[in-house]
C-alpha cells in the first residue's frame, strides 16, 4: 500500500495517455485505490480519482459520486427525487420571504447549514426570524450558500451513523450530543454507543448509497415521529470513531471488498482471452 498526497500530485493527460507525477516521479498505476478526501480539497481529490479511473484502477468512490455527495443541496435533491425520506429542506437563493420558508419547514427553530461543511462546522440552530435572516445574509455576503432544514426535536440531540461497504451495513453507532449542544459530532464531545438498525433504517441506508452510487459511505439518520430521516451521506467518512465504538474493522472489510473486485476482474479478463 502506498499513500498518494492528492494535494501535491501533478496530473498529465493527452489522447489515450494519462499519468500522475509526485515529487517529480511518475507513479505506477495500482490495482485499486482507497480515496480519503478531505472536505477542504474536494475538487483536487476528485480530479485525482478521475485520473485513476481513466488509468483503470478499481475504486470504491467514483469522482462524480464524491462531487455530488459533497454538495448537500444536490445530494438531498437526488435522494428526495428517488423516494428517500429526508428532513424538510429549503434552499433560499436570497434572504427575502424567509418567514414563509420557515412556515413551510414547520416553524422555528430551524437548522441552517452551509452546503459544504464537516464535523458540525457551519451548522447553526436559529430560534427566531432575526437570527435566521442575519445568518443567511452574513453567509451570502461571504459568497457562501446555505440550506434550511426543519429541526427534529424528538431526536433529542442524537443521530445514527451507519457504515456501508459493498451494499451492506457493516457497523452502526448512535451518537448523543453533549448537554447544551444539538450537534452530535464526536469531534464536538458527543458520546457514542453500538446501535442495531431496524429493518426500515437498514433499508433506508442501503437505498441511499445505491442512489448515490457509492460502494462505501457513512450514512447519518435521525429518528423522528414519522420514521427515520436521512440527514447526510458521507462519501469519505472517518473510521476511527465507529471502529473504536463498535470494535469492527471497517477498513479491513473495504480492502477485502476491493480484493474480491480485483479477483473478479482478473477472472473476466482470463475468460475473454
Amino acid at each position: 500500500m502506498r499513500i498518494v498526497d492528492y494535494t501535491r500530485s501533478q496530473l498529465y493527460m493527452e489522447k489515450n495517455n494519462f499519468y500522475i507525477l509526485q515529487n517529480g516521479h511518475r507513479l505506477e498505476t495500482p490495482d485499486a485505490i482507497i480515496p480519503r478526501i478531505g472536505s477542504s480539497a474536494t475538487t483536487q481529490g476528485a480530479a485525482l480519482i478521475s485520473h485513476y479511473e481513466a488509468l483503470g484502477a478499481i475504486t470504491p468512490l467514483r469522482s462524480t459520486a464524491l462531487l455530488q455527495a459533497r454538495d448537500k443541496l444536490r445530494c438531498l435533491q437526488k435522494l428526495a427525487s428517488n423516494g428517500i425520506d429526508i428532513p424538510h429542506t429549503a434552499y433560499p437563493s436570497n434572504s427575502e420571504n424567509l418567514d414563509k420558508l420557515i412556515h413551510q419547514l414547520g416553524g422555528l427553530p430551524i437548522v441552517i447549514k452551509l452546503l459544504e461543511s464537516t464535523h458540525g462546522m457551519g451548522v447553526i440552530l436559529a430560534d427566531n426570524l432575526h437570527s435566521v435572516s442575519s445568518t443567511v445574509e452574513a453567509f451570502q455576503r461571504l459568497k457562501e450558500q446555505v440550506i434550511l432544514q426543519e429541526f427534529i426535536k424528538e431526536a433529542k440531540g442524537a443521530d445514527i451513523r451507519a457504515l456501508v461497504v459493498a451494499g451492506k451495513v457493516v457497523a452502526a453507532m448512535k451518537r448523543q450530543a453533549k448537554k447544551g449542544e444539538f450537534r452530535s459530532n464526536l469531534h464536538r464531545g458527543a458520546s457514542a454507543s453500538i446501535f442495531k438498525l431496524s429493518a426500515q433504517e437498514n433499508d433506508l441506508v442501503i437505498r441511499s448509497t445505491q442512489v448515490m452510487g457509492l460502494d462505501m459511505a457513512g450514512v447519518d439518520l435521525l429518528q423522528s415521529t414519522r420514521g427515520p430521516l436521512l440527514m447526510e451521506v458521507n462519501a469519505s467518512p472517518g473510521l476511527e470513531g465507529i471502529e473504536t465504538t463498535t470494535g469492527i474493522d471497517v477498513a479491513g472489510k473495504l480492502i477485502k471488498h476491493l480484493e474480491r473486485r480485483f479477483a473478479l476482474r482478473r477472472e473476466q479478463k482470463a475468460i475473454e482471452k
